[in-house]
């Protein structure tokens, strides 16, 4: 867990545009569990754009959703002099997209996803935890993210298999 950020950092972080995205529109600047609200906040797009979008469409989205956080997560690394600062929660973001992918459309299901999704990204199974020690840059931040949202997408898709 890292420290938060000072005022200085935190102006040196949202004076460029890449600060923004990889914090979510600020979202990572939580005082308390910023990975869980930028988690949060991604529900928000996924409920009311995502969701009813056809799969290629989706997955689209994805792509370049994934590669705008490689570049502002590496921009903001790099601004920052530190790698994959908590503030920085656009990884979660997508990581939570990616495990609703194909998610059941009743509303709960969003939640479940959530738990799934934190339980991966804090838990960090092989190869999640390889990727968050080995890979750095913008796409070390992305990676351990992506990896923990195909965990949760895969054990969401055998729950709703299950349930029904």
């Amino acid at each position: 867990m890292s420290a938060p950020l000072t005022a200085v950092q935190r102006r040196r972080l949202l004076s460029h545009p890449a600060g923004w995205i990889a914090t979510a529109l600020g979202t990572g600047l939580s005082p308390k569990a910023p990975g869980t609200a930028g988690s949060l906040v991604a529900l928000l797009p996924w409920w009311f754009l995502l969701r009813g979008l056809p799969i290629g469409w989706y997955v689209l989205v994805l792509i370049v959703g994934f590669l705008i956080g490689v570049w502002a997560c590496e921009v903001s690394d790099r601004r920052l002099g530190m790698h994959d600062q908590g503030a920085l929660v656009w990884d979660e973001v997508i990581g939570m997209w990616i495990t609703l992918l194909v998610a059941p459309t009743a509303w709960w299901w969003m939640f479940v996803g959530f738990a799934l999704f934190r339980l991966f990204d804090i838990w960090k199974p092989w190869p999640v935890r390889w990727a968050d020690r080995r890979v750095h840059g913008g796409l070390g931040v992305m990676l351990d993210d992506v990896a923990a949202g195909v965990y949760a997408l895969v054990v969401l898709q055998i729950i709703a298999a299950f349930v029904g």
